[in-house]
């Protein structure tokens, strides 16, 4: 059967990834409160409109600090899954400190939801070589932090050994599913204008000229696969501008005139797992 399925899906970092990186002074935290303070609504508003359930990334500390902004997102419906609790990316951590994170948000989204998350992506894509492991432990079914495929899951391997002077040794795979994502398709390297002492990323780039590589990629997708899933990943405190807005809601309207199927990604998920068991 042809379907095509687009997942929006959102990191909800607000504030934290400011905090991680020691900006804390007003002006940056100011650019994080956004999110949750004038965004969100904006954002939620949007897909009530056009009846779309999308995916909500949450570090476990927005969930303590904007708590009615996060149930806001529950209560429409949404999916919570997991986004670290302190936007620590996994690579930097020990494994017990990665599964201190784990807990803790996941103790948070149990909260503020009523249930655990059954999806993670790692704060900056960057899985380290216990993550896979722990994700099973705790009882995940996906994962949506790599890149192997566009418009295809599949099950995500462990136990891989990589190095330089050898060829690569692949490990074996294992029950968690991997909803592919890409920089391409994320919001942040666009739009997102950030100045330090040591770097300049420009972003600001033309929301019209962003539409046009989004638009293409699922027009891509219809031809090359029959049945496909497109993952688009944004920041409400980033696309939560006003010509930003403007911008996904005229790609919502296209992609419904040629077909898209809007879905959460743990629906698509469990979907995926009837097509393709594990064993397969």
């Amino acid at each position: 059967m042809t379907k095509h399925i687009v997942c929006l899906t959102f990191d909800f970092d607000a504030i934290s990834g400011f905090i991680l990186r020691g900006q804390i002074t007003p002006g940056w935290i100011s650019r994080g409160e956004f999110g949750p303070r004038v965004a969100a609504p904006r954002l939620l508003a949007l897909f009530k409109k056009y009846g779309i359930a999308t995916s909500w990334y949450v570090p476990g500390h927005t969930i303590e600090t904007f708590p009615d902004a996060v149930k806001r997102v529950v209560d429409a419906g949404h999916e919570i899954a997991h986004h670290g609790w302190t936007h620590r990316p996994p690579a930097s951590l020990s494994r017990e400190k990665e599964e201190e994170e784990l807990v803790r948000g996941n103790e948070a989204i149990r909260r503020i939801s009523g249930q655990y998350a059954r999806g993670y992506r790692s704060p900056s894509w960057d899985l380290s070589p216990y993550s896979v492991d722990l994700m099973l432990k705790h009882g995940f079914r996906y994962d949506s932090s790599m890149m192997g495929d566009d418009y295809t899951p599949y099950y995500a391997r462990q136990g891989d050994v990589i190095e330089l002077k050898s060829a690569a040794r692949w490990g074996s795979h294992t029950d968690l599913v991997e909803m592919p994502i890409h920089w391409s398709t994320d919001d942040s390297p666009h739009f997102e204008y950030v100045k330090t002492e040591h770097s300049l990323r420009q972003g600001l780039q033309n929301a019209n000229h962003v539409y046009d590589n989004w638009i293409n990629d699922f027009l891509y997708m219809r031809q090359a696969v029959e049945w496909g899933v497109l993952i688009y990943t944004c920041h409400p405190f980033i696309i939560g501008r006003g010509h930003r807005v403007m911008m996904l809601e005229r790609l919502i309207q296209a992609m419904k005139e040629q077909g898209a199927v809007f879905q959460r990604v743990d629906e698509t998920v469990e979907e995926f797992r009837q097509r393709v068991p594990v064993a397969a």
